[in-house]
Parts: structure tokens; C-alpha cells; sequence
């Protein structure tokens, strides 16, 4: 069974893309995300947490970016537009050639919703999608491998991942799952060819 991260592997995120309409340029975007702590804030909607307890929680430290961390929701849309190149080849010719083909996926409950109707392809390509938000666990903790494998059946050996996070490999090897650290859709095509997988 091969298993496919969404993020950064097929949808580029660019969460930047939320707030250009109000900073003049990368870089004050950046200081933002450093003084509220965006990366872990964001996280935690990956382990489950819904858009009013997270604007709750910039509410409660920062209270005067309440509503332009709320509207990062509205806006997410605009981050997860454009498609990796070369990854959405790839998943086709492998179900080209039989093999299963699942999605493993970090993603919040109130943003998954978004990203489906604008890439509608993803329920089509994959057997299913087991998203971290919906599951109440999120890649790198070992129990979400463990779950996606409860749920398909798949032994974790018989399971090969691909991950743009090193931290969520080094989690999938340990839980005895084959893995692929993304940094392209030609290094992954590589080694798919060298397990002849293509």
C-alpha cells in the first residue's frame, strides 16, 4: 500500500497567502507568525482543534490580532491553490499499475473543507483519506500510523509513506512503516522506480 501526505507533496501551502492583503511584504508576515506562534498554533487544528477555540486561544494572548487570525479561515482558500508538479502524475500511474494508493494527511477540521472543492480530484485518486483533524491525532505521534492501519488493514511493513516532514518519516519507520522524505516529484519517482514500483 502506498501512502500519500497531501501537503507540500501534492497542494503547496503557502500560508502567507492569508495575510499578504494586509502586510506590504513577506518578511512582516513572518514576524507575525513568530510573536503569535503560528506554526504550532496552526498545529494544534491538525490534532483536532476547532476555528473558535484556536481564534479563542489568539484571543486570549492577542487579543488585537483576534480578528485577522479568524480570518486566516476565511481566507485559507488562498493558501493550498496551486498543485506540486509532477507528485498528481505519479499517484496516477501508480493506480496505472495496480497498486492501492491511500492519503495520510495533517489538516484541521475547518480547513479540510476548503481544500476539497478546490482540488475535487483528491476523492477520485485515493482509495481514502485519513485527515489528523477528523481523527483527533496528527502525524508525528505513532498512534495515527497505528489507526491508519487499524482502519485499512494493512500491515505496517506492507505500508510504503511519502512525507514532506522528516519528523513524520522518522514516526512512520519507527511504527515500522517503509518511508520517502518528499523534497520532489523527481526524487520520488526515483526511488519508486528503484523498488519497482513503476
Amino acid at each position: 500500500m502506498i501512502v500519500f501526505d497531501i501537503g507540500n507533496v501534492l497542494i503547496r501551502w503557502d500560508p502567507r497567502a492569508a495575510f499578504r492583503h494586509t502586510f506590504d511584504d513577506d518578511a512582516a508576515i513572518d514576524a507575525l507568525f513568530y510573536e503569535v506562534g503560528f506554526y504550532d498554533w496552526n498545529f494544534e487544528q491538525d490534532r483536532g482543534r476547532s476555528r473558535a477555540d484556536a481564534v479563542a486561544a489568539i484571543a486570549a494572548h492577542w487579543p488585537h490580532y483576534t480578528a485577522l487570525m479568524d480570518g486566516f479561515f476565511d481566507r485559507f482558500g488562498l493558501t493550498v491553490r496551486d498543485k506540486i508538479p509532477g507528485s498528481w502524475e505519479i499517484v496516477a500511474e501508480l493506480r496505472t499499475h495496480g497498486h492501492a494508493v491511500w492519503a495520510l494527511t495533517n489538516w484541521g477540521p475547518d480547513t479540510w473543507g476548503v481544500a476539497q472543492p478546490l482540488h475535487p480530484e483528491l476523492d477520485e485518486m485515493f482509495e481514502g483519506i485519513v485527515v489528523s483533524g477528523q481523527e483527533g491525532l496528527a502525524k508525528p505521534d505513532h498512534r495515527i500510523y497505528d489507526l491508519f492501519c487499524a482502519r485499512t488493514g494493512a500491515a505496517p511493513e506492507d505500508c510504503f509513506f511519502i512525507d514532506d516532514t522528516a519528523a513524520n518519516v522518522v514516526a512512520a519507520r519507527a511504527a515500522g512503516w517503509q518511508a520517502h522524505h518528499f523534497t520532489g516529484a523527481e526524487g520520488l519517482r526515483a526511488e519508486l522506480r528503484d523498488r519497482r514500483l513503476l
